[in-house]
């Protein structure tokens, strides 16, 4: 999952990059409310941790610009505004979660997971396709009860297309969530990692069907071949 982070606070934004790296997640992160505006066009990301005391605007305008352009990225508020009329405002611009500092790091991976349950797994904390299940929460992908040994981008493969399961993925979503370094990967590494995983998962009831023109989806199969 790609976390977009808009925090201006260098040692705060240090600690939840690592934090969050840790957990799985990619975070790309930046101080300015208006680099991470040009980000948003640019890249596809899951969720926003957004600050609201930002140096070069409001955090509140860089979330009505993105309620305004209809993108429907789930939002984290994360500000020292802590009064409830703060809260109200947040929520009433667009935010899906407001959580005041200071804070505890626990609580806000607690409401990352909750916030990606809700708007990609329906609040379930496991996607099950075929004899697959996704654990949304340790990023852990089992089948029959074992966990599935797959390299680092396959297993980030199978949970973007996991949480989207029956929905197309595509292929510049793919290339940014498997990205090393920040360099998008190109066509024909995708069809490589995409090649192998479909192999890898075959046998599990589950196929990744490729829809010409516009990315891939995972659906289940009556019988594993």
């Amino acid at each position: 999952m790609n976390i977009l982070l808009v925090e201006d606070d260098s040692v705060l934004r240090d600690g939840l990059i690592n934090i969050l790296n840790t957990s799985g997640y990619h975070v790309t992160a930046t101080e300015s409310g208006a680099y991470a505006l040009r980000l948003l066009d640019a890249e596809d990301f899951d969720l926003i941790v957004l600050d609201l005391g930002l140096p070069d605007m409001d955090g509140l305008d860089v979330l009505r610009r993105l309620r305004k352009d209809k993108i429907a990225l789930p939002v984290l508020i994360l500000t020292a505004r802590d009064t409830v009329n703060d809260r109200i405002e947040g929520i009433n611009q667009g935010a899906d979660d407001y959580l005041t500092k200071p804070f505890d790091l626990g609580e806000l991976e607690a409401r990352i997971h909750a916030l990606i349950r809700r708007c990609y797994a329906g609040f379930n904390q496991i996607i099950k396709v075929g004899q697959l299940q996704l654990d949304t929460q340790n990023h852990q992908i089992f089948t029959q009860d074992k966990t599935l040994t797959l390299s680092i981008r396959e297993n980030a493969l199978l949970e973007i297309l996991m949480l989207q399961t029956g929905k197309v993925v595509c292929k510049e979503r793919i290339s940014q969530r498997l990205a090393v370094d920040g360099d998008a990967l190109a066509d024909n590494a995708i069809e490589v990692v995409i090649h192998r995983l479909r192999k890898r998962i075959q046998p599990y009831q589950a196929n990744i069907r490729t829809v010409r023109g516009l990315g891939y989806l995972l659906e289940e199969t009556e019988h594993g071949v």
